[in-house]
């Protein structure tokens, strides 16, 4: 874990509070474009995307922190292929991001929170599944601690 990358964790995590104060379920999402180099400093890349769930308020079902800021990562560079970039998301995608992200070439993903029950790579194996074109890089448990906690705290809240 770098320091680079636990920036633009932070950042995803700004964005899960955003989804919790709004009654969403706490997951945030940021896509940056690959630094230059590895000790580059992260206010050397463009931000190209930031998001956080909002499937209740926008009564979607698809409107997932990822989804969101994979499409307006698309907009920006004008194409569907998101190639030299990173994506940071608080908590490990679904199946339906982790099938997005694939088709995008995303090719580094960073989570904070791994998902025992639905995570499209620990569950279900869609970054590394044979039968697909394109396997990213996968880094696992970049501020953990944290990225757990503001879920824990949310579903705690949820269940008073």
């Amino acid at each position: 874990m770098t320091a680079f990358d636990e920036f633009f964790m932070r950042m995803a995590l700004r964005e899960a509070e955003k989804a919790a104060s709004d009654g969403e379920t706490p997951t945030g999402c940021v896509i940056v474009e690959e630094p230059a180099d590895e000790n580059a400093s992260p206010s050397s890349v463009r931000i190209l995307g930031r998001a956080h769930n909002q499937t209740e308020g926008l009564v979607d079902a698809t409107a997932h922190a990822e989804m969101l800021a994979l499409s307006s990562a698309f907009q920006i560079r004008g194409n569907w292929r998101l190639l030299n970039t990173r994506l940071y998301v608080t908590k490990e995608p679904c199946p339906m991001c982790a099938g997005a992200i694939v088709l995008a070439r995303v090719p580094v993903v960073v989570w904070g929170a791994s998902d025992p029950k639905r995570g499209g790579s620990t569950v279900f194996d869609i970054f590394r599944h044979p039968g697909i074109n394109h396997h990213p890089r996968i880094v696992q448990g970049v501020l953990e601690e944290p990225c757990v906690d503001v879920l824990k705290e949310f579903f705690r809240l949820r269940r008073k």
